[in-house]
């Protein structure tokens, strides 16, 4: 999925996504390096720094838990800006920084951390499920640890619908170098 409008966040649908370093051309978040904002404050707002947040990821399973919590049949990936829906990992939001994530291609992802929620997916949610009041009040406690991860592509490669994902889980008392 990629986030190529300037005006939103939300993602369309691929047929397949080629990475490069620097993440997937013309997505919102590409780049080798991003601007400083408040997920950095220990720098000047607008500071280039490396680009931590390139690919964002969510699993099927937290995403039935986040609408359950809301009380609606389903929420897409795509009102939460993702770039990769996975399936068979329930807790995905809790894979450690530094895992790492292995496709068919040899594209290789590593994990930067939870994406965490903020309010701008809940107002997608609220605009795009009226008849439902105050979700877009009601998300970040619902996303709370289940909004997925950002990654960083550590090697290029095309990522299609049906992968199978290896995944190398970094332990911090013996890292993933």
């Amino acid at each position: 999925m990629i986030a190529d409008q300037t005006e939103s966040f939300v993602t369309r649908r691929l047929e397949e996504a080629d990475l490069t370093y620097g993440g997937i051309p013309g997505d919102r978040h590409f780049g080798i390096t991003a601007r400083a904002d408040t997920r950095q404050p220990m720098y000047p707002k607008d500071t280039e720094i490396f680009n931590r947040r390139q690919i964002s990821i969510l699993s099927v399973e937290e995403l039935d838990v986040i609408a359950k919590e809301l009380g609606v049949k389903a929420i897409l990936p795509e009102w939460l800006g993702a770039n990769l829906l996975i399936s068979g990992l329930s807790n995905l939001t809790q894979l450690t920084m530094g895992s790492r994530l292995l496709f068919p291609s040899g594209a290789g992802l590593v994990c930067m951390g939870e994406n965490r929620p903020c309010r701008f997916p809940g107002e997608v949610i609220q605009k795009n499920l009226p008849m439902v009041p105050e979700l877009e009040k009601k998300f970040v406690r619902a996303a709370y640890k289940k909004r997925g991860i950002v990654c960083l592509v550590e090697r290029p490669g095309t990522i299609k619908p049906g992968d199978q994902i290896k995944i190398l889980v970094n332990d911090f008392a013996n890292p993933l170098q």
